[in-house]
């Protein structure tokens, strides 16, 4: 007798009834965009004589681009205009989203709930990437709303950016839930009085 699917530990199993939004970051859990990025920071860091500290990267997932470029900045202490490194590092990242693949299990989700629940993304990225993003892996049209760091006046690990989502979705920040992949996000979710499922035992 097959055991019965457990949310949120199982990908298939039904969400409960009173969860009416759902909210979900795009890099690292609708797309598989972690090491485009990873790479793209690599090709303007090389420009200030620099490489990507990977581990260090890993760390600030989630956190708004020109804040990654600052953080860069301190790390390696290189001087960089943090706008201007943020802006190259986005035009090379876009330029390579050709070859991206979405994170199935999570964005097959966003499919069967489309219509069922209201759904909004909620991205460290600037909203113009996000969508591209989105558009590469066929899934712009499943979202109510589409918030980025441009759209909000502090990054995660502030709540703001999910809160700008369910106000955007018309939903309670309490009957919202979160589908993450980094720290910075678990912690602004939860400042946001909202559940956060942490989609990494899905990579597959």
């Amino acid at each position: 007798m097959q055991a019965k699917l457990q949310w949120p530990r199982d990908w298939e199993a039904e969400i409960p009834e009173d969860v009416k939004g759902l909210i979900f970051d795009c890099d690292g859990t609708l797309v598989d965009t972690m090491p485009i990025h990873l790479g793209a920071w690599d090709t303007v860091l090389q420009r200030y004589g620099a490489r990507v500290p990977k581990e260090f990267y890993y760390g600030l997932a989630g956190m708004p681009t020109v804040e990654i470029a600052r953080e860069f900045g301190k790390k390696l202490g290189i001087v960089m205009e943090p706008e201007t490194a943020a802006r190259e590092k986005e035009e090379v990242y876009v330029s390579r989203l050709g070859g991206c693949e979405p994170v199935r299990r999570v964005v097959e989700i966003a499919r069967r709930e489309k219509g069922r629940r209201k759904l909004a993304v909620a991205s460290g990225g600037e909203r113009w990437v996000v969508e591209r993003s989105l558009a590469v892996i066929g899934a712009m049209g499943l979202f109510d709303a589409i918030v980025g760091a441009d759209d909000c006046q502090r990054g995660k690990p502030s709540p703001e950016v999910f809160l700008t989502a369910a106000k955007w979705i018309g939903v309670m920040p309490a009957a919202c839930v979160v589908y993450e992949d980094g720290e910075m996000g678990f912690q602004a979710a939860r400042a946001a009085g909202m559940r956060v499922i942490d989609v990494r035992p899905w990579y597959k």
